[in-house]
C-alpha cells in the first residue's frame, strides 16, 4: 500500500510539473507578444435593413504588429468597406490608421499607423510546424485587455473558401478557441512567433478554428506594402468545373477525372487568349492536371503574368496543345 501511494503521489507531483511548465510557457508568451497585439476598431456605411436609409455601423477585430515603422496584419473581412479605422493597444494609446492594401482571396489585409513606440512579432516558418505542437490564439477585442486560448495544432495543409469565393490553401486547423472580435490576431508558437493568422470559426463542427499560415500571411503582406495589392493573373475566361466520361479519360491518358469548361471569354490587351475556344475544357496547365477552377486559380500567380504558357485542353473530346499569355488580374 505504501508503494502504491509513493507511485501515486509521485505521478500527481510529476503531472503537476507538467502543468507548470505549460502554464509558465503560456504567460511567459502572453507577456512578450501582447504589446504588439491590436484591437482595431472600424466604422462602416451600411443600409438599415428598415428604413433602407444608410448608417454607420462600428465593427471590431485584432491585429497585430509586424514592423517598426507601423503596419499591422489583420483580416480583410473585419475592415471589408470601413470609412475609418483606429488602433488600439493594451497601452491605452488609440492610432487612426490607414489602409494600406487588402487581399479578399486570403482574408489578408494591411494597415499602417504613424505614430507611437511599436513592438512587432516575427513571423515563424509554418513549414516547420507539427501537428499537436502548441498554439496559442491572441486577441485584443476590447481595446484594454488581451484574450488568450491555447490548444494544439489539429491539422495542417487545410483549405477555407474566402468570402469572394477563392480558396486559401496552406490553413492551419486548431483545438485553441477564437472569441468573438479575435479575428485578425495572432497564432503564435511557444517562443512567441506568429505561426497563423487567426480567421475562422467554423461552429457547427464543434468549434473548429483556422488560421491563415504565417507563410501565406509574410508573402501576402509584403506584396501588399510593396505593390498595394496581391498580383494574380488571369485568363479571361469565364469557367466552371465539369465532368469527364470515361472515354475521354481513357483516349487522352488524362490524370484527372474533372476539368474546367470555358463558358465566355474575355478580350483584355494585357493577355492574349486567342487559341482558346468557348467549350473547351482546360484539363492541364504546364503539364500539370487542371481538374476544378481552384486549381487553376493555384497556377495562375504572379510569375505567369507576360509568359506563354502552354494548355493542354479537351476540342471535340480529343487533346489539344495551345499557347495562352495570361494577363494581370485587375
Amino acid at each position: 500500500m505504501i508503494e502504491n501511494s509513493f507511485e501515486t503521489s509521485f505521478i500527481a507531483a510529476s503531472d503537476q510539473q507538467l502543468l507548470d511548465v505549460y502554464s509558465t510557457t503560456v504567460t511567459g508568451v502572453v507577456r512578450s507578444t501582447s504589446q504588439a497585439v491590436a484591437h482595431i476598431k472600424v466604422f462602416k456605411k451600411v443600409i438599415h435593413p428598415q428604413t433602407k436609409k444608410e448608417i454607420t455601423q462600428q465593427g471590431s477585430g485584432s491585429g497585430f504588429v509586424i514592423s517598426t515603422d507601423g503596419y499591422i496584419v489583420t483580416n480583410n473581412h473585419v475592415i471589408e468597406n470601413a470609412v475609418s479605422i483606429k488602433v488600439a493597444f493594451a497601452d491605452g494609446i488609440e492610432l487612426n490608421a490607414t489602409l494600406t492594401g487588402t487581399d479578399p482571396s486570403s482574408d489578408i489585409a494591411i494597415l499602417k499607423v504613424y505614430d507611437g513606440y511599436l513592438k512587432p512579432l516575427q513571423f515563424a516558418n509554418s513549414d516547420l510546424l507539427e501537428t499537436g505542437q502548441i498554439a496559442i490564439a491572441i486577441g485584443n477585442p476590447m481595446g484594454l485587455q488581451h484574450t488568450v486560448t491555447a490548444g494544439v495544432v489539429s491539422a495542417l495543409g487545410r483549405t477555407l473558401r474566402a468570402n469572394n469565393g477563392r480558396l486559401i490553401d496552406d490553413i492551419i486547423q486548431t483545438d485553441a478557441a477564437l472569441n468573438p472580435g479575435n479575428s485578425g490576431g495572432p497564432l503564435v508558437n511557444s517562443e512567441g512567433k506568429v505561426i497563423g493568422v487567426n480567421t475562422a470559426v467554423v461552429a457547427e463542427a464543434q468549434g473548429l478554428c483556422f488560421a491563415v499560415s504565417s507563410n501565406l500571411a509574410a508573402y501576402i503582406a509584403g506584396q501588399i506594402i510593396i505593390h498595394g495589392k496581391v498580383k494574380r493573373a488571369q485568363l479571361g475566361v469565364a469557367a466552371q468545373p465539369v465532368n469527364l466520361t470515361q472515354r475521354m479519360i481513357g483516349a487522352n491518358h488524362l490524370k484527372t477525372s474533372t476539368g474546367v469548361y470555358i463558358f465566355e471569354l474575355l478580350k483584355d490587351a494585357n493577355l492574349n487568349n486567342n487559341q482558346l475556344r468557348i467549350g473547351d475544357i482546360i484539363v492541364e496547365f504546364e503539364c500539370k492536371p487542371v481538374a476544378t477552377t481552384d486549381s487553376l486559380h493555384k497556377y495562375l500567380n504572379e510569375g505567369v503574368i507576360g509568359k506563354k504558357i502552354e494548355l493542354g485542353v479537351l476540342r471535340q473530346g480529343r487533346k489539344e496543345l495551345i499557347s495562352v499569355i495570361p494577363g494581370e488580374l485587375k
